[in-house]
């Protein structure tokens, strides 16, 4: 019913239902073609039939996972949302079962949750197992380690096994095959889709809509009057408001407005990217430090110990560990502390404010290295993303090194080496560091142009190197970087709005690329009209509007989100609009594609409705 919210001078338990803000949940259906089409769920579960019991809930970090299972839990409590549907709900963290050292049963390890017994929960898993919903917050690491095959399986619900053992079996269905779950991964989720059991739903939590950051805005400031001057002040600042759709993100601004809302202006200058955020709220936090301690001696504590935890996807630190970095736990402003039971007794642990402060603390941290010891750092990282790229399967002796996250920590190495947010930084905790950070901006030049080979080897694409560009924020080296070719092909890649704002960074760094390939990206009306700027510098731009929508819809969508966005491309468009047929129309074509190529006086002139409504005559699939 409760949570944490960070509040200097101390923290305060606030309640959940009235400080949620619901996030736009899309589910997201694959098809053969590989092709996914995406509408807005209001709620997780799919309660509808008892064919898909198992729901994936995936996010990058800081989108509300953990709150809306959270929530979710807490309705069903209240008894607002499926009290028909389950017997029980029991909300299970990978970060806390870690903790567990100690072989269990099932049994065991749900009730180490709750507070019902070992018996009443047998009881109910006997009898009702089909009114069952379990909720499995980040799954992501029970995904590869250990590898499928070395995995045993475990039927027995009653016999003892390690956590991670009866997690996998009771991921893969092996264990309460009748129940539902739900679990919530970081990943893309193709390697949690072929574990978990199915049919499967998948979904994806996007963050807040342009709405739900009013909303935040109003719940987290209170005073109507306060409200509305920060909200409008972030509101004229569209790729500030964006980056708010991230709902941590929308927390962090909202804390460094309220606690500079006499200097918002030069808050607004200073937020540019994520890692600008990450500093100015570090910097915030920094003011309030206790002074018994050096600055730098804390960051470069806080940073080994981020770095300890991420190497060893240890999000809880018990004491000892703490105090071996040179901290202060009572006092450290960065660190929760909890609770957490061994053996039947609770022992104090502690944690980052949320994970990603783990990744932010450990760039950080090489950062603040000498020349020597931050080369072998960023060498080992990049050796890394070599090794993914090149290796398909698993080997022991690679075990540790591919459990480490490595492109948030990247990322926010090259945000630090943003001459304009590093020189802030450090003016702002009035610290010299003892080493040029343009020396490590030099050496990671070298290192940013193989992260680009590597991601185009991986994956294909350059959506990961475009935000490290963008985090760096030195136009002369983007146009360095992406010299080599003329084109730019993000076919397939699905684009978010804070993806268009990097893509419209880098688009207009480097006014040479000529090609275009957007494709099957998920554009909207909204995204487009962030990347239109730069979208007339390409003479070849292929753009695809992918809809399940009527003929109606289409010609909304045609007049509101192409007619302006043509009238800007000089030379010519190919574009392919797909059309699912719907019940009120069902002679409209199941598929139709429609490829333009023409001059920008005949684009303008197009009648396009009458050239849609000859279209929808037409029965089979429509070349132009």
């Amino acid at each position: 019913k409760f949570v944490t919210e960070y509040n200097l001078p101390s923290n305060e338990c606030v309640d959940l239902a009235g400080h949620y803000t619901e996030p736009v949940i899309i589910q997201k259906i694959k098809e053969q073609t590989n092709k996914i089409y995406r509408q807005h769920v209001r709620s997780v579960p799919d309660c509808d039939g008892n064919t898909q019991k198992t729901v994936i809930l995936s996010g990058d970090s800081g989108r509300g996972k953990s709150f809306t299972l959270q929530k979710i839990m807490l309705d069903w409590a209240s008894g607002e949302l499926y009290s028909e549907k389950f017997d029980v709900v029991f909300l299970l963290k990978s970060e806390e079962l870690k903790c567990i050292s100690e072989e269990m049963s099932l049994f065991e390890l749900l009730s180490w949750s709750c507070s019902l017994t070992l018996d009443q929960i047998s009881q109910i898993l006997d009898l009702t197992p089909e009114k069952v919903l379990i909720l499995i917050d980040e799954t992501d690491e029970y995904v590869s380690h250990p590898p499928l095959h070395l995995m045993l399986l475990h039927t027995n619900p009653s016999k003892r096994a390690p956590p991670m053992v009866i997690l996998r079996n009771l991921l893969r269905g092996i264990l309460l095959p009748e129940s539902f779950l739900l679990v919530t991964t970081r990943s893309d989720a193709d390697a949690v889709l072929n574990l978990l059991k199915g049919p499967q739903r998948f979904t994806e939590i996007v963050g807040f809509s342009e709405r739900g950051v009013q909303k935040y805005f109003q719940k987290y400031f209170q005073d109507e009057q306060l409200f509305r001057k920060m909200y409008e002040r972030v509101k004229i600042n569209e790729s500030l408001l964006t980056a708010c759709s991230v709902p941590l993100l929308c927390w962090m601004v909202c804390f460094c407005l309220k606690k500079h809302f006499t200097d918002d202006d030069h808050v607004m200058r200073e937020l540019k990217t994520t890692t600008s955020i990450y500093v100015h709220f570090v910097s915030t936090l920094l003011e309030h430090h206790d002074q018994s301690q050096s600055v730098l001696t804390m960051l470069r504590s806080l940073g080994q110990l981020a770095e300890r935890g991420i190497q060893n996807q240890q999000v809880f630190f018990d004491e000892k560990p703490v105090a071996e970095t040179g901290l202060d736990a009572s006092i450290c402003l960065f660190l929760y502390k909890g609770s957490s039971k061994r053996k039947e007794k609770q022992v104090p642990v502690f944690k980052f404010i949320h994970f990603s402060f783990q990744e932010f603390f450990t760039a950080l941290y090489y950062i603040l290295l000498d020349e020597k010891e931050h080369s072998l750092k960023v060498s080992e990282l990049f050796e890394l993303m070599e090794w993914e790229a090149i290796i398909d399967k698993p080997s022991p002796d690679l075990k540790e090194r591919r459990s480490i996250p490595i492109p948030p920590v990247i990322l926010f190495l090259y945000g630090l080496l943003n001459e304009e947010v590093s020189s802030s930084f450090l003016e702002k905790i009035e610290l010299t560091v003892p080493h040029t950070i343009k020396l490590k901006k030099k050496e990671m030049r070298k290192t940013l142009k193989r992260a680009i080979v590597l991601m185009i080897q991986q994956y294909g694409i350059e959506l990961f190197a475009l935000h490290c560009l963008h985090e760096l924020q030195d136009k002369r080296f983007v146009r360095k970087i992406l010299k080599v070719d003329k084109s730019m092909d993000l076919y397939n890649v699905s684009l978010r709005s804070t993806d268009c704002w990097v893509l419209l960074y880098c688009l207009q760094c480097c006014p040479h690329i000529r090609y275009l390939n957007l494709m099957d990206c998920d554009l909207t009306a909204e995204k487009l009209k962030i990347l239109q700027p730069a979208l007339c510098i390409a003479e070849s731009l292929i753009w695809s509007l992918d809809l399940s929508v009527t003929h109606e819809d289409v010609l909304k969508i045609i007049h509101s989100e192409c007619t302006e966005m043509l009238s800007t491309v000089p030379l010519c468009l190919c574009f392919r609009l797909s059309l699912s047929s719907s019940e009120k129309n069902p002679s409209f074509p199941a598929v139709l594609n429609i490829t333009l190529t023409c001059p920008q006086s005949e684009i303008s002139s197009t009648d396009w409705t009458l050239f849609l409504q000859r279209l929808s005559k037409t029965e089979k699939v429509a070349k132009v």
